[in-house]
């Protein structure tokens, strides 16, 4: 299912307005946390879980506090 949209302007931002189609279609609702990631040919767009972004920042905290042990136990 390939939809064109465009980017518009919103208040003082610009965005781009998904159709309710496929909004529908990822069973995705008004109000959904995405993330939006760069791709090297665009961009992915999922929805957030506020969980496992609490998740991955203690694991960013922790990777770098114990960088030496983990590169010791990957040997």
């Amino acid at each position: 299912m390939i939809k064109q949209t465009k980017i518009r302007k919103i208040g003082n931002s610009e965005g781009v307005v998904l159709p309710k189609s496929v909004l529908e279609s990822l069973n995705w609702q008004n109000g959904d946390a995405v993330s939006v990631v760069p791709q090297s040919n665009g961009i992915l767009l999922t929805v957030s879980d506020p969980q496992f972004a609490t998740v991955m920042d203690s694991y960013a905290e922790m990777s770098k506090k114990y960088a030496d042990v983990l590169k010791e136990l990957a040997k």
